[in-house]
């Protein structure tokens, strides 16, 4: 009994502001200091971008074939990765044209060889921390993104107290917004299943000017003659669909990841003996980020009542990180 309470108080304690307050100058160590918010970044936006586009690129390009039958009807997005693809080939000594019998590799080792380095899930080191990730291959050098906070992202006005009850993995930004990365209980429902929205089996022709964002927004005026429109409930990463294209990922809450970044839930602590090596970043997706990519996002918003970008947080090396290493964070950034 009070072993449990002790675990729940242990989860509990970092979003309880008295507590917070009082251990500030304790922990120094495991605190984070910036001047202002406008210099929380370690790198700027667009090596970011750069980054998450490199690595999905290589995703997207390695499940090519798993795409056949939708690039197909885009000739325009076909013929851009056939280029890549190619390209790859050569790179990989494959003597074939044929993209059909590509070599594929697990997301791990396209992570692997795009950025040096693989992370995944183990046992951490620290005592009774439970999950933690490691770097099992490779090496990642300074400035490097890491790692990604999946989870459902919502902003102040929105409700998050019942997956907030015994949930340690919400993330608050320094604006406020907040990023559910629980992929257990109610936060997994969220994600995957309580919006409803439309299912669209329409036949996509005629490249991207054929593809149909249906919402239940706009279903009436978006619904093109010939397709069967049905309401079933979806999840938050379906529900903002577009014609084949999913919007998110879901594999973050599987075993079987396919965005291999997205771990950084499950990053741990740093304490007076293991100092960090990994900080957070925000980040918020621009709207010119190629549509065809985003199914490897592992964020999504709780609402589309507000337009706005998506905002993602990675994690960023703060020093040369070498194969078998653990990351740490600071879970505490103090601003000002």
């Amino acid at each position: 009994m009070l072993r449990a309470l002790r675990r729940r108080w242990d989860a509990y304690k970092y979003r309880f502001v008295p507590w917070l307050a009082l251990n500030l100058r304790r922990k120094r160590r495991t605190l984070r200091y910036v001047p202002e918010s406008s210099q929380d970044k370690i790198i700027s936006d667009e090596d970011v971008f750069e980054t998450l586009l490199k690595v999905f690129k290589a995703l997207f390009i390695n499940d090519f074939s798993r795409h056949a039958h939708i690039l197909a009807l885009l000739p325009e997005i076909k013929c851009k990765y056939l280029e890549l693809l190619t390209v790859e080939q050569k790179r990989s000594k494959v003597n074939s044209c044929n993209h059909q019998s590509q070599h594929v590799f697990s997301p791990e080792e396209v992570l692997l060889n795009t950025l040096g380095f693989a992370v995944s899930r183990d046992r951490s080191s620290l005592v009774s921390a439970g999950t933690g990730v490691f770097v099992t291959k490779g090496f990642v050098p300074k400035g490097t993104v890491v790692s990604m906070y999946p989870g459902t992202v919502y902003r102040k006005h929105e409700p998050i107290f019942f997956q907030s009850l015994g949930n340690p993995f919400i993330f608050r930004c320094i604006d406020g917004v907040l990023i559910d990365g629980n992929d257990k209980g109610l936060s997994r429902s969220v994600y995957r299943f309580f919006h409803w929205s439309l299912k669209d089996t329409t036949h996509y022709v005629g490249g991207l000017n054929a593809l149909f964002k249906v919402s239940s927004r706009c279903w009436s005026a978006c619904t093109p003659p010939n397709s069967s429109v049905v309401l079933s409930p979806r999840s938050c990463s379906r529900r903002d669909q577009l014609g084949p294209f999913q919007m998110s990922d879901e594999s973050w809450l599987t075993a079987a990841l396919q965005n291999p970044l997205a771990v950084g839930q499950y990053v741990n602590n740093c304490s007076h003996e293991k100092a960090a090596n990994v900080c957070y970043q925000e980040f918020d997706v621009p709207g010119y980020f190629p549509v065809e990519l985003k199914q490897y996002l592992p964020n999504i918003v709780y609402s589309h009542d507000i337009e706005s970008h998506l905002r993602c947080v990675v994690l960023v090396a703060l020093r040369d990180i070498k194969q078998g290493e653990e990351l740490f964070s600071n879970y505490y950034t103090v601003v000002g």
